[in-house]
């Protein structure tokens, strides 16, 4: 799932990424994927759910979908957008 909305936001939009990322089973690997976007530049921010195994995630324009998705899958866990 992917939804893409621009803002207005000083010269730069911000796009949203909604991702579906399966394997997490508790607070600690959401907080993980979250710690790891937000400490990306582009991500301004991560909200990351292992209840719902899914994430949302506002970025600059300067990310790609694409981006998102390897940053995810860099901690080790399944993701799609």
């Amino acid at each position: 799932m992917f939804d893409r909305q621009a803002t207005a936001g000083e010269g730069m939009s911000e796009v949203t990424h909604t991702l579906t990322i399966n394997g997490m089973t508790c607070g600690g690997c959401s907080g993980r994927v979250a710690r790891v976007l937000e400490a990306t530049e582009g991500v301004v921010k991560a909200e990351i759910s292992h209840q719902s195994n899914s994430g949302t995630v506002i970025t600059t324009d300067a990310l790609s979908t694409e981006d998102v998705v390897a940053i995810v899958a860099s901690t080790g866990f399944e993701v799609h957008a």
